[in-house]
């Protein structure tokens, strides 16, 4: 395999990791405010949810990451 491809492939896997990770953060967000706006008594319940939400859906392109350097250096 050349390096350039190697390069040029590291860089779509952490693009499209990125991309989608940021997709998902903005529908999970939106959903959440969405339903405080509708009801404000459970609020405390999907901020917290929300939270979780996130962060795993952030984990995502840590792993693509680390699926880019593998592809890089292996």
């Amino acid at each position: 395999m050349s390096q350039a491809f190697k390069y040029i492939s590291a860089a779509i896997v952490a693009g499209i990791a990125a991309l989608a990770a940021s997709w998902g953060n903005g529908k999970v967000i939106t959903k959440t405010v969405e339903s405080m706006a509708r009801q404000p008594e459970s609020a405390g319940n999907l901020r917290s949810t929300m939270f979780i939400g996130v962060g795993l859906i952030e984990a995502v392109p840590i792993l693509a990451i680390v699926v880019a350097f593998l592809i890089l250096f292996v």
